[in-house]
């Protein structure tokens, strides 16, 4: 069954170079990694260095324990090829970190292309208000794990 979800994520996947995506992936078996702030910052490192190298120009983001919320627009390459960097980097980096082995991300990822029509900044307060939405926080200042290009 996990295999034909994984699979059903990609049909009809099309990444266009300049479009807005919203990505969201989920850490293996939900495991709630990211409680630790600083494994949190391997990732955040690491959406870091994805827009350093231009694939993608990150716009907002929200690390949850268990799931990451990513607003992006797409530069180069496609979807698949910066999520598999982003997950096998990350991987590697939290893994380190916490001395494990193993997966660290589900596989698959969702995607939803932004609408030109959309308002942007009100979709990236929507991203970053998921730790107050899940009661992790009263306040958005009151999380680490989150940024955004408005600050």
């Amino acid at each position: 069954m996990q295999c034909f979800r994984g699979h059903a994520l990609r049909r009809g996947r099309y990444s266009e170079t300049g479009r807005l995506y919203l990505l969201t992936t989920v850490t293996w078996q939900r495991r709630r990694l990211f409680d630790d702030l600083f494994a949190g910052r391997q990732v955040a490192n690491q959406l870091r260095e994805i827009q350093e190298s231009g694939l993608a120009s990150t716009l907002c983001w929200v690390l949850m324990p268990d799931h990451l919320h990513w607003l992006v627009q797409l530069e180069a390459g496609s979807l698949e090829r910066v999520m598999q960097r982003l997950k096998s980097r990350s991987a590697k980096a939290v893994n380190a970190f916490m001395g494990n082995r193993g997966q660290v991300w589900q596989k698959g990822y969702h995607d939803r292309a932004v609408r030109s029509d959309e308002d942007v900044r009100q979709l990236a307060r929507y991203i970053v208000a998921n730790p107050l939405r899940a009661g992790t926080v009263r306040r958005v200042g009151e999380y680490s794990l989150w940024d955004a290009i408005w600050l």
